[in-house]
């Protein structure tokens, strides 16, 4: 019997779906509408936070190291480090790789640093980058009390700015996409009210046989969440097409490689957009739905 009654409001959902097109089709084509808006400024935001993120990657400090250290000393120092708590990658830097970088950056004013050659000015150093610039302070603390560490050159204006903008963009990205939700939850609300409000008449009549507000309900509820199913995943598709034609415009352009930036491929936010969208789609449609029934049931 239970089954009979759950397939019996499964197939009552589907059947509102199909029947009432016009309604049907305008809910669909509304809530297609928000989730493509939410669907933009998800990836968005999630190509800036993959902006910051590695950009904090990049960004750390730089360890030398005495000159009288050995050799032994030196590969102890490495090891020291990268046991440090938050540390994320640890480069060394010889004297020699240092000079040579220098050389490079000078380019045709070499003669400055003729004498170089002979006398070394260099120490050898670690580049060390964080899990989490927020560390910085913390690794630069326990660096400081390893043997033969000379000083720590770490540019903390620029890391606290990037914490900022980090911290910053979490804000108004989850800011963002709430108020997204909030509204398409009552742009779908006032669109399936319409549909509603069409079939008054067969709500009225059920009651008077003796059906239940919740029978009444959840057929409706069923076409909500059908509709919303249905139109994420035509948001999906849309979506991917479109943001794999700009991205693919944005990468082969000069200035995008000028800037060093990569986006995140359509296919490393496909499974939590799916997700996300699914969630969306079946939460605002049953939402939307059961706020619609409410002036026609008594709850």
């Amino acid at each position: 019997m239970k089954h009979s009654i759950i397939g019996y409001l499964l197939s009552e959902g589907l059947r509102n779906v199909f029947h009432n097109k016009k309604s049907s089709g305008a809910s669909l084509a509304i809530m297609c509408a928000t989730m493509l808006i939410f669907g933009l400024f998800f990836m968005i935001i999630e190509n800036l936070n993959n902006v910051v993120k590695t950009l904090e990657t990049q960004q750390g400090m730089q360890a030398f190291i005495e000159k009288s250290a050995t050799e032994s000393q030196i590969s102890q120092i490495g090891d020291q480090i990268r046991e440090i708590d938050g540390v994320n990658t640890v480069t060394y830097v010889s004297k020699e790789d240092a000079l040579n970088q220098t050389k490079e950056k000078l380019k045709d004013k070499q003669a400055l640093i003729a004498t170089w050659d002979e006398e070394n000015p260099f120490r050898a150093s670690y580049m060390v980058t964080l899990t989490d610039l927020k560390l910085s302070e913390q690794v630069q603390e326990k660096i400081r009390e390893i043997d033969n560490i000379a000083e720590i050159s770490s540019r903390d204006e620029t890391i606290n700015g990037l914490v900022t903008i980090a911290n910053g963009v979490r804000i108004v990205s989850a800011v963002i996409l709430t108020l997204l939700v909030l509204i398409s939850v009552f742009i779908i609300a006032n669109t399936i009210k319409l549909t509603v409000h069409a079939r008054r008449k067969e709500i009225s009549i059920m009651k008077y046989v003796g059906a239940t507000d919740s029978f009444i309900r959840w057929p409706f509820i069923i076409e909500g969440i059908i509709i919303g199913i249905i139109a994420a995943l035509i948001s999906i598709l849309i979506l991917g097409i479109a943001y794999s034609l700009i991205s693919n415009a944005m990468t082969d352009s000069t200035l995008w490689n000028k800037m060093g930036m990569s986006l995140l491929s359509f296919s490393d936010m496909t499974t939590l957009l799916i997700l996300v969208y699914l969630g969306l789609g079946i939460g605002i449609g049953a939402l939307g739905s059961s706020i619609s029934m409410r002036k026609y049931l008594q709850v």
